[in-house]
């Protein structure tokens, strides 16, 4: 059976044909395009990789993208289809689980719900329950910039602690709702947050994503 990285990659490939190489994004500036470009550099282009968290090789980062995004958009969408090549880190065995379950869901998300009329996908449980594993694991790092409390819970009940401050706030969805508005998409995300006026107010202030 393909792993939820997987179906999530056909999922993503799925959501750029549909929607086309000039579509919006929810990546601020990115088209469809730019988005497949820098799928394509993260996976085939290792020396790319650090600037996309250390700002002195972002240039060089933005560079490879826009030389994979002169590409045709039909091929730049088979390359992000077929995945990385067999020399690509992404290659190695348990790598494509471990680094991209949430990459391909995000940035599905990314494409779907920048265009008008969009609705959550009807996620299965197995699905749901990886997407809690990793806002949960990931939880701290998410929220590291938090100055209030922040709680994790699902309709059915699920809780998790992701930074032990008072006041807290209490942030409500599906796992992939939560993985959604961890990741900086709050505008787009399903999710519901409570607690003191005051605490929300400051939660709300917080950036996030990595």
């Amino acid at each position: 059976m393909p792993s939820y990285a997987s179906r999530e990659r056909a999922a993503l490939v799925e959501a750029l044909r549909s929607a086309g190489p000039d579509a919006p994004t929810l990546c601020e500036g990115w088209t469809a395009r730019d988005l497949a470009a820098h799928l394509v550099a993260r996976e085939r282009r290792a020396d790319s990789g650090p600037g996309l968290v250390l700002g002195p090789f972002s240039g060089w980062t933005e560079r490879v993208r826009r030389g994979y995004a002169a590409k045709d958009y039909a091929e730049l969408v088979r390359l992000v289809e077929t995945g990385p090549p067999l020399l690509s880190a992404f290659s190695l065995p348990g790598a494509d689980s471990a680094a991209n379950l949430t990459e391909h869901f995000v940035h599905c998300e990314d494409v779907r719900r920048a265009r008008p009329g969009w609705a959550p996908r009807d996620l299965d449980a197995g699905l749901q329950d990886a997407l809690w594993k990793v806002v949960t694991v990931r939880a701290r790092m998410f929220f590291r910039k938090s100055r209030v409390g922040v709680v994790l819970a699902t309709p059915d009940g699920r809780q998790h602690v992701a930074v032990g401050k008072q006041p807290s706030v209490t942030l409500t969805g599906e796992p992939g709702e939560l993985v959604l508005y961890a990741f900086g998409r709050t505008t787009h995300a399903r999710v519901t947050v409570n607690g003191d006026p005051d605490a929300v107010r400051t939660f709300e202030g917080t950036p996030l994503g990595i």
